[in-house]
């Protein structure tokens, strides 16, 4: 299956990613069929999305994540029903959980049962985004109207004064453990990885079809959407091109949470690469980061990447279409996009 093509703006540094806009407008004319934007504790993913979504009039503006505990489900469903009108229907609700680290230590709130806390989440925003009657949630993660410790007792089941511009705003779920991949085709209308591989396609097809099967909607499997970001560096070095993308694998295998809780760990591990995973993260943790990028062997990262001369990615790339995914998630400057194209279409 031929694959779409998303954009991914990112994350921000010391200020707005350089000539965003440009690629932006730059994505939208080439064809591209998404844009998104992200957030982890600094800018946040839904006011750049608006401002560069702004100058464009067909591609879709997608949060790639927001993350739960900087919004409650209202606050999210709010900003969700405004980007939408703004955009005339063009928006993605791209959610997350984040991990431990940045819930207690940015947001200030305990990380608490996960899987429970994001089903009820999605509950409480499809509900606002219905506007059938006014909303109540009474959950063990969020009750609406409040009537817990400290209630004045004056609140009131509420409905938005604002009519959606779609009553249905899709919904992704950023997620990679097995049980939160099953629940985003469960209650979700598709899925966010992180690393995909190619080589772990047949255990996340099970995931989702487990998914699939609880949601009651077996049907969702033919409009469910899969979009991933994968890093592609053409070049005749394979290895320099590997080079590239050793450090952020670093960073994400080695020193992203703690030894015992890093999801993205937990990720390589599964994929048989919990020996080089171990070595990189304690070198990462002992602030030998160079060392722990030199140590991410080129097979992993051709398993999440697409790197070296085009006629080496165009030749990978169909292990690609053969799997669940929808989109690839690419980013790079301006300048970039035209070539990917050209590998890719």
């Amino acid at each position: 299956m031929a694959l779409q093509l998303g954009y991914s703006v990112g994350y921000w540094s010391s200020g707005p990613p350089r000539d965003a806009l440009n690629s932006v407008i730059e994505a939208e004319r080439l064809g591209f069929e998404s844009v998104w934007t992200a957030e982890a504790y600094g800018s946040d993913a839904l006011t750049p999305l608006a401002w560069w979504g702004a100058s464009t009039s067909r591609i879709k503006l997608g949060t790639g994540i927001i993350q739960m505990s900087a919004r409650t489900p209202s606050a999210t469903a709010m900003a969700a029903m405004t980007i939408d009108h703004l955009s005339q229907g063009r928006f993605i609700l791209g959610l997350g959980v984040s991990g431990p680290q940045v819930v207690e230590g940015w947001y200030g709130e305990r990380y608490h049962r996960p899987l429970e806390r994001t089903r009820e989440y999605v509950s409480v925003v499809r509900s606002i985004l219905r506007r059938d009657k006014p909303v109540t949630h009474a959950g063990n993660q969020y009750r609406l109207p409040y009537d817990g410790e400290g209630s004045s007792g004056l609140g009131k089941p509420l409905k938005s004064t604002v009519h959606p511009f779609r009553n249905d705003i899709p919904i992704y779920l950023g997620a990679e453990g097995p049980k939160n991949v099953a629940l985003s085709a469960e209650i979700c209308d598709g899925w966010l990885p992180l690393f995909f591989s190619p080589s772990e396609n047949d255990f996340y097809s099970s995931c989702l079809q487990e998914g699939f099967a609880r949601s009651g909607k077996p049907e969702k499997a033919n409009e469910f959407e899969v979009i991933a970001p994968v890093t592609v560096i053409p070049g005749d070095d394979v290895e320099a091109c590997a080079d590239m993308i050793r450090p952020m694998l670093a960073l994400y295998a080695g020193g992203m949470g703690a030894k015992g809780a890093n999801f993205h760990f937990d990720v390589f591990a599964r994929m048989g690469y919990e020996d080089v995973a171990l070595k990189v993260q304690d070198l990462y943790l002992e602030g030998k980061k160079q060392e722990a990028a030199a140590a991410i062997p080129l097979k992993m990262v051709e398993d999440v990447a697409l790197v070296g001369p085009p006629e080496k990615i165009k030749e990978e790339l169909s292990r690609w279409e053969e799997t669940v995914l929808t989109t690839l998630l690419l980013s790079g400057p301006t300048s970039m996009l035209q070539t990917y194209v050209d590998i890719l279409s």
